[in-house]
Protein backbone atom coordinates (compact mmCIF):
# COMPACT_ATOMS: atom_id res chain seq x y z
CA UNK A 1 0.00 0.00 0.00
CA UNK A 2 1.62 3.35 -1.02
CA UNK A 3 1.32 6.43 1.70
CA UNK A 4 -0.96 9.11 1.07
CA UNK A 5 -0.40 12.54 1.75
CA UNK A 6 -2.40 15.41 2.37
CA UNK A 7 -2.44 18.85 0.28
CA UNK A 8 -5.38 21.15 1.45
CA UNK A 9 -6.74 24.07 -1.37
CA UNK A 10 -8.33 26.61 0.53
CA UNK A 11 -11.88 27.41 -0.68
CA UNK A 12 -11.77 30.96 0.28
CA UNK A 13 -9.03 33.27 1.35
CA UNK A 14 -7.68 33.68 4.84
CA UNK A 15 -8.63 35.61 7.42
CA UNK A 16 -5.64 37.95 7.04
CA UNK A 17 -6.39 38.73 3.29
CA UNK A 18 -8.09 41.60 2.42
CA UNK A 19 -10.69 39.53 0.67
CA UNK A 20 -11.02 37.22 3.56
CA UNK A 21 -13.99 34.90 3.25
CA UNK A 22 -14.37 35.00 -0.49
CA UNK A 23 -14.02 32.03 -2.66
CA UNK A 24 -11.01 31.52 -4.48
CA UNK A 25 -11.81 29.22 -6.91
CA UNK A 26 -9.08 27.00 -6.74
CA UNK A 27 -10.95 23.52 -7.02
CA UNK A 28 -11.99 24.43 -10.33
CA UNK A 29 -8.39 26.52 -11.42
CA UNK A 30 -7.03 22.90 -10.24
CA UNK A 31 -9.08 20.71 -12.11
CA UNK A 32 -8.60 23.00 -15.63
CA UNK A 33 -5.32 23.15 -15.35
CA UNK A 34 -5.01 26.74 -14.59
CA UNK A 35 -3.91 26.57 -11.10
CA UNK A 36 -0.65 24.34 -12.08
CA UNK A 37 1.07 24.42 -8.56
CA UNK A 38 0.91 25.15 -5.20
CA UNK A 39 3.46 27.21 -2.84
CA UNK A 40 4.08 25.92 0.52
CA UNK A 41 6.95 26.05 3.85
CA UNK A 42 9.18 23.63 4.53
CA UNK A 43 10.85 22.92 1.40
CA UNK A 44 12.94 19.48 2.83
CA UNK A 45 9.67 18.05 3.73
CA UNK A 46 7.59 18.35 0.73
CA UNK A 47 10.99 17.62 -1.35
CA UNK A 48 10.54 13.98 0.38
CA UNK A 49 7.51 13.88 -0.01
CA UNK A 50 7.19 14.70 -3.83
CA UNK A 51 10.71 12.42 -4.11
CA UNK A 52 8.81 9.81 -3.00
CA UNK A 53 5.40 10.33 -4.76
CA UNK A 54 7.65 10.44 -8.37
CA UNK A 55 9.26 6.94 -7.14
CA UNK A 56 5.92 5.36 -7.00
CA UNK A 57 5.79 4.94 -3.30
CA UNK A 58 3.36 7.38 -2.45
CA UNK A 59 0.50 9.51 -3.66
CA UNK A 60 -1.08 13.30 -2.87
CA UNK A 61 -4.54 13.51 -2.14
CA UNK A 62 -5.83 16.94 -3.22
CA UNK A 63 -8.65 18.05 -0.97
CA UNK A 64 -10.48 20.82 -0.02
CA UNK A 65 -12.89 21.15 3.38
CA UNK A 66 -16.45 20.79 2.66
CA UNK A 67 -17.25 24.03 4.80
CA UNK A 68 -15.57 25.26 7.70
CA UNK A 69 -11.80 24.01 8.14
CA UNK A 70 -10.74 21.70 10.56
CA UNK A 71 -14.31 21.34 11.84
CA UNK A 72 -15.46 19.46 8.48
CA UNK A 73 -15.47 16.69 6.20
CA UNK A 74 -12.36 16.52 3.25
CA UNK A 75 -13.33 16.35 -0.06
CA UNK A 76 -10.80 14.92 -2.66
CA UNK A 77 -10.44 16.76 -5.72
CA UNK A 78 -7.27 15.43 -7.44
CA UNK A 79 -4.71 12.64 -7.10
CA UNK A 80 -1.22 13.26 -7.53
CA UNK A 81 0.66 10.00 -9.02
CA UNK A 82 4.34 9.82 -10.76
CA UNK A 83 2.10 9.24 -14.12
CA UNK A 84 0.59 12.85 -13.54
CA UNK A 85 3.83 14.62 -13.70
CA UNK A 86 4.09 16.28 -10.07
CA UNK A 87 7.44 17.64 -9.55
CA UNK A 88 8.76 20.12 -6.96
CA UNK A 89 10.91 23.19 -7.77
CA UNK A 90 12.44 25.62 -4.92
CA UNK A 91 11.23 29.31 -4.72
CA UNK A 92 13.79 31.61 -3.08
CA UNK A 93 13.60 35.22 -2.25
CA UNK A 94 16.76 37.19 -2.89
CA UNK A 95 17.53 40.47 -1.17
CA UNK A 96 16.99 43.93 -2.26
CA UNK A 97 19.11 46.62 -2.02
CA UNK A 98 18.02 47.36 1.51
CA UNK A 99 19.11 43.21 2.90
CA UNK A 100 15.18 42.85 3.00
CA UNK A 101 13.95 39.80 1.24
CA UNK A 102 11.47 41.04 -2.01
CA UNK A 103 8.59 39.66 -3.47
CA UNK A 104 10.31 41.09 -6.38
CA UNK A 105 13.78 39.69 -6.44
CA UNK A 106 13.03 35.65 -6.97
CA UNK A 107 14.20 32.64 -8.49
CA UNK A 108 13.00 29.28 -9.14
CA UNK A 109 15.70 26.97 -9.40
CA UNK A 110 17.60 29.26 -10.83
CA UNK A 111 15.33 30.89 -13.56
CA UNK A 112 13.28 34.52 -12.90
CA UNK A 113 10.11 33.92 -14.01
CA UNK A 114 7.80 37.20 -14.05
CA UNK A 115 5.58 37.77 -10.77
CA UNK A 116 2.85 38.02 -12.72
CA UNK A 117 3.51 34.83 -14.37
CA UNK A 118 3.69 32.93 -11.05
CA UNK A 119 0.66 34.22 -9.05
CA UNK A 120 -1.17 32.77 -12.34
CA UNK A 121 0.26 29.85 -12.09
CA UNK A 122 -0.45 29.62 -8.73
CA UNK A 123 -4.21 30.41 -8.97
CA UNK A 124 -4.22 34.14 -8.21
CA UNK A 125 -3.72 37.65 -9.37
CA UNK A 126 -0.10 39.55 -8.19
CA UNK A 127 -1.98 41.87 -5.56
CA UNK A 128 -4.01 38.72 -4.05
CA UNK A 129 -0.57 36.71 -4.35
CA UNK A 130 1.50 38.99 -2.39
CA UNK A 131 -1.55 39.36 0.13
CA UNK A 132 -0.98 35.71 0.62
CA UNK A 133 2.01 35.53 1.21
CA UNK A 134 2.42 38.28 3.36
CA UNK A 135 4.34 38.15 6.80
CA UNK A 136 5.82 34.90 5.71
CA UNK A 137 9.57 34.17 6.08
CA UNK A 138 11.17 34.35 2.82
CA UNK A 139 14.61 33.82 4.12
CA UNK A 140 13.96 29.78 3.68
CA UNK A 141 13.44 28.29 0.55
CA UNK A 142 9.63 27.73 -0.52
CA UNK A 143 7.92 24.91 -2.37
CA UNK A 144 6.39 25.01 -5.71
CA UNK A 145 4.67 21.81 -5.81
CA UNK A 146 3.90 21.65 -9.59
CA UNK A 147 0.76 19.27 -9.96
CA UNK A 148 1.42 18.27 -13.73
CA UNK A 149 4.69 18.43 -15.86
CA UNK A 150 4.77 22.36 -16.23
CA UNK A 151 7.90 23.92 -14.92
CA UNK A 152 9.88 26.90 -14.90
Amino acid sequence: MKKTYVLMLSQSFPTKHPRSGNPTGFRKKFLSGEKRHTIRTNFPLWAKRIHEVQQGEAVISVRQWEARPYFSRQITIGCLTAESGTGIQKLTFQLDRDGCASFNFFDIDGKYPELKELAANDGLSVDDWKEWFRGYDFSKPMAVIQFGKFRY
